[in-house]
């Protein structure tokens, strides 16, 4: 099934497109210069569904305690730092295996109490910044399947890290109403510590549910390394199937759910794709029953839609449950990659009449893959309409309701026209989603209600 058309012949280069660009890329990396400390963030507006606490997902107790490692997990195949380098706990260079640790999270300000900062974590609009940050790191140790005849261990005891980092797993599952691991692959130009903190936002509004890893390819933080970084991604997409595999093995998850955002849905799909020539052979229900990959979701993909269309054909849908892909038509990051590359990304939304027939209708048919537009959804088009998943509390309430209740698209209140295969927003479309998570769970009935 191919999934695009061609866009046509390389347009002739200009010196105004290029000085364009430049400038572009120059606003680009002036803003990424202005960034708080890389150990911290404050957290992203709470979901609508959460607002004010309509929906709480909270105990009554400060739940980092709850955690048996006080953190967030991660696994990360950058090269480790020197000894005596305080600023860095990795590089952003490839270090090839892949490492396995815990980052302590803090939450809120020092001064808050728990209660505090759960009112204010809960409300879209806030007059207090809510902080989050990574306060330690702790290495366990290489992950054996990573090792190779190009680099062979120097410890004998190569089994113990993936032995005890399944093991913190498996205690959290088991304190856990949902037996679920939930992955997320961040983007390109960030830094180690990122992808912890934005799993910890997404984690803090499932409740710390479950088992959250971040995944922290070596991805660098400057603008003009894009090129690199997008080569690198097909080197760790091999770990990260290494990854996928491992846990689907050693631990009791029932579900591997996994988010992709950006040059990071890159990694994912490549590493999907590998396992689906791997076990290409196997059908679907053999992939759920021993990989147990579950919801894909993948936030404004930076990958070439035809080449993702070749892997619909090569079987890539049978590795995980079902994909859902945002799309956007507000996304100017993908607009300049597809200027860059000038072929469609799968985060862009079709121009009209570029979807042909036979699409349309395998679309309308299929429950394995997801189309969904945010460009009407609040919020989405903020900054520059890239990071619409971390600053659009409706895309925010989508991505959470699909991992914390299952819901299908309908169920979610999102909507269909009969011309169009691609779901949408309504302008009702909070009110719709809270009756439905109140209807399947009556105890999270909203506050103002009780």
């Amino acid at each position: 099934m191919r999934i695009s058309t061609e866009t046509g012949s390389q347009p002739h280069v200009s010196w105004q497109n290029i000085i364009y660009v430049l400038a572009l890329l120059l606003i680009f990396n002036l803003a990424a210069c202005a960034k708080k400390p890389v150990n911290e963030i404050f957290l992203m507006p709470a979901p609508d569904v959460y607002d004010a606490g309509a929906i709480d997902p909270f105990t009554d107790f400060d739940p980092i305690k709850a955690i048996p490692y006080e953190g967030m997990l991660y696994a990360t195949d950058r090269k480790p730092a020197e000894e005596g380098d305080e600023k860095n706990i990795y590089l952003n260079e490839r270090g090839f295996l892949l490492r396995l640790g815990v980052g302590k999270l803090q939450l809120g300000d020092n001064s808050m109490t728990w209660e505090e900062a759960r009112k204010i974590s809960l409300l879209k609009n806030r007059s207090e910044k809510y902080p989050l940050k990574i306060t330690e790191v702790e290495e366990i140790g290489i992950l054996a399947e990573s090792y190779s005849h190009f680099i062979p261990p120097e410890v004998s005891d190569i089994e113990r890290p993936g032995k005890e980092f399944a093991a913190k797993i498996n205690e959290k599952l088991a304190k856990s109403k949902h037996k679920d691991i939930y992955i997320y692959v961040h983007g390109y130009k960030v830094v180690f510590e990122n992808p912890l903190l934005v799993a910890a936002e997404l984690w803090h509004f499932l409740g710390y549910d479950g088992v959250f890893i971040a995944y922290s390819w070596p991805s660098t933080p400057k603008t003009l390394a894009y090129f690199s970084d997008l080569e690198t991604t097909s080197l760790s997409a091999y770990n990260l199937r290494i990854l996928l595999e491992y846990l689907a093995r050693d631990t009791d998850a029932e579900n591997i759910h996994i988010i992709g955002y950006s040059a990071g849905t890159r990694l994912v799909i490549n590493a999907l794709n590998q396992l689906a020539l791997i076990y290409r052979d196997e059908h679907k229900e053999t992939f759920g029953k021993y990989l147990r990959i579950g919801h894909v979701i993948l936030a404004g993909s930076d990958f070439d839609r035809q080449l993702f269309g070749a892997y619909i054909d090569e079987g890539i849908l049978n590795v995980s449950k079902d994909f859902t892909i945002y799309l956007s038509e507000m996304d100017k990051a993908l607009s300049l990659s597809k200027w860059v590359f000038n072929r469609d990304r799968l985060g862009q939304k079709w121009d009209d009449g570029k979807m042909t027939e036979s699409i349309a209708e395998w679309l309308w048919e299929t429950d394995e893959i997801t189309f969904i537009d945010v460009t009407d959804a609040e919020k989405s088009t903020t900054g520059n309409g890239h990071a619409y998943f971390r600053q659009s509390p409706w895309v925010s309430s989508d991505i959470l309701s699909t991992l914390m209740y299952d819901l299908t698209p309908e169920e979610r209140s999102l909507q269909r026209s009969r011309e169009w295969p691609i779901w949408q927003f309504p302008k009702d479309y909070i009110t719709k989603l809270t009756a439905k998570l109140v209807e399947r769970n009556p105890a999270l009935a909203p506050l103002k209600e009780q």
